[in-house]
């Protein structure tokens, strides 16, 4: 099979468009219609049903792109191993973190590691889900729990406590809660229904004192802690805010310090393979040194 084309045909699989695909290519649509015709013709199979709102898979085409897939995801690891080989770090550094924990704690410091190593182009991704590291759709990662795959590397950074927060309005309008029982005459807001067993626990303060199977109701239900913030600092109410977040917000309080919430252990993660990068060595320093200087 020409790599060419299963090059195409794996951009063209993700994109589920032959315009969007293009664009990636810098080819035209034609274009890259016509190598797809090609393979298909080569392999002497349909590799996607034609839709009015898109490309689909078929059976055939589906096998082929997971096969296209890993082997791209093993050259991309190549890659980088031999780029790492030179002396000094260089080159893509793909970092992976949930939306909360980057946009807050990550993106804030990320400046100090950009300026001391400018041959790193660092890409930053921030996902809920977790992205498959050992298909490189990310170098290494920051995950709130313990790795339970054994082909990653692992070292814990910090533990996240979660604490019960309400903005200085909120408090100012409605009155700051003394006992767990004022939380019953208060607005929560808490983080939706079906939170990932990572976030287990993330909706104690509903809990916090009620009988069992009867929890608190909530104002507001939303299943993104960045979007959670965001409600508790507009005043709607009381939710549960990591202390990485709610340390550097001056317009969110603390209410009933006394309780402490849940607590996340969080790792940095990679791959076995890249266990002698350069430029994921020199990054784990930052993160670790960056996890010093932050006082929790």
């Amino acid at each position: 099979m020409d790599w060419d084309k299963l090059r195409i045909f794996h951009t063209v699989a993700e994109a589920r468009s032959f315009t969007r695909a293009g664009t990636l290519l810098n080819l035209s649509q034609s274009a890259v219609s016509r190598q797809i015709s090609a393979l298909e013709e080569s392999l002497n199979t349909p590799l996607f049903h034609r839709h009015a709102r898109g490309l689909i898979l078929t059976e055939h085409g589906e096998f082929l792109y997971n096969t296209v897939h890993e082997v791209f995801g093993k050259l991309s690891m190549a890659e980088a191993i031999l780029q790492d080989a030179r002396d000094s770090p260089q080159g893509v550094l793909k970092v992976t973190a949930t939306v909360a924990f980057g946009s807050f704690w990550l993106a804030a410091r990320i400046r100090n590691f950009v300026e001391a190593y400018p041959q790193i182009n660092v890409r930053v991704l921030l996902d809920d889900r977790e992205l498959d590291l050992g298909m490189r759709e990310a170098d290494v990662a920051v995950r709130l729990h313990k790795p339970k795959q054994p082909d990653l590397v692992q070292r814990r950074l910090m533990s996240v406590h979660i604490h019960a927060c309400a903005s200085r309005d909120y408090v100012a309008a409605h009155g700051m809660p003394r006992t767990i029982d004022d939380l019953d005459r208060h607005r929560l807001i808490i983080y939706g229904d079906n939170a990932p067993e990572t976030l287990s626990g993330v909706n104690w303060l509903a809990d916090l004192g009620r009988p069992p199977g009867r929890p608190r109701e909530a104002v507001l239900r939303i299943n993104n802690i960045y979007g959670l913030v965001q409600a508790v600092s507009s005043g709607l109410g009381i939710a549960g805010i990591p202390d990485y977040i709610s340390r550097d917000r001056p317009d969110i309080v603390r209410v009933l310090p006394e309780i402490d919430g849940p607590t996340f252990e969080t790792y940095f993660v990679y791959p076995e393979e890249l266990r002698n990068s350069k430029k994921i060595q020199v990054f784990r320093d930052f993160l670790i040194g960056a996890v010093t200087d932050t006082e929790f």
